[in-house]
């Protein structure tokens, strides 16, 4: 952006040269340079701080894009979580360690999107994915089990994916409108987010979170690759 605003400064200098020795040809002084020319040279001029200003735009634009993004992923990792009855910890705090999935609608959708998740636990488990059901409708998704014979050992694991709880729930109302403003969808409309380990926005949309696309994408947390591939989860938005 440097050397843009450097070209634009040339090319304007230029211009008035070239503006000046057009008055000066036209009042045909002797030793004016040849009318031709300066056209030709001016037109360089204009065109050269024409372009140099369309990419400096172009680059400011996204650059402002990038800070608001930053500023929005950093006012997201100080939003508040429950854990249990005892711990309460930020969205930060698991930057490293957790791929987020963030699913916001009312009580009925974060239900439904529980069902789906159930014959996935344990591949979302092994990749790090938990989940944070926040209900828009004011009431509260509690984990339970349907079938009495379920495995406890699958039944713990459940609690597990689904055990974080938002607090503070204004600040997540607020962080979570603004994301639908800018991306243009209702405010009615459920959503999901997935965030990366190290808490960028991975993927985002309507409707029911695809698990299965989770755990076919993502590599797990344990093995030969964590380490190497942590916050690697592809691109961010």
């Amino acid at each position: 952006m440097f050397f843009y605003l450097a070209f634009i400064a040339s090319g304007a200098i230029g211009g008035l040269t070239s503006i000046t020795q057009l008055f000066t040809s036209l009042a045909n002084r002797s030793g004016a340079p040849v009318l031709p020319e300066i056209v030709k040279s001016l037109g360089i001029d204009l065109s050269a701080i024409l372009v140099f200003t369309l990419l400096y735009t172009r680059e400011n634009k996204a650059k402002n894009a990038q800070l608001a993004k930053l500023s929005r992923e950093e006012s997201l990792s100080k939003l508040k979580l429950r854990v249990d009855q005892n711990k309460i910890i930020s969205v930060s705090d698991l930057r490293g360690i957790s791929r987020l999935v963030i699913l916001a609608g009312p009580a009925a959708y974060i239900n439904e999107s529980y069902k789906r998740s159930e014959y996935v636990t344990e591949g979302l488990l092994e990749r790090g994915v938990l989940v944070i059901p926040f209900a828009t409708d004011g009431n509260y998704f509690e984990f339970a089990s349907e079938d009495s014979k379920v495995d406890l050992s699958i039944d713990e694991k459940k609690k597990r994916l689904w055990q974080l709880r938002p607090i503070y729930i204004e600040d997540w109302s607020n962080w979570i409108a603004e994301q639908k403003k800018l991306a243009n969808v209702s405010l009615e409309s459920p959503v999901y987010l997935s965030l990366r380990l190290d808490g960028r926005v991975r993927g985002s949309g309507t409707g029911y979170p695809p698990w299965n696309a989770f755990v076919a994408q993502l590599p797990p947390v344990k093995g030969l690759w964590s380490g190497i591939l942590d916050g690697m989860d592809g691109r961010v938005l």
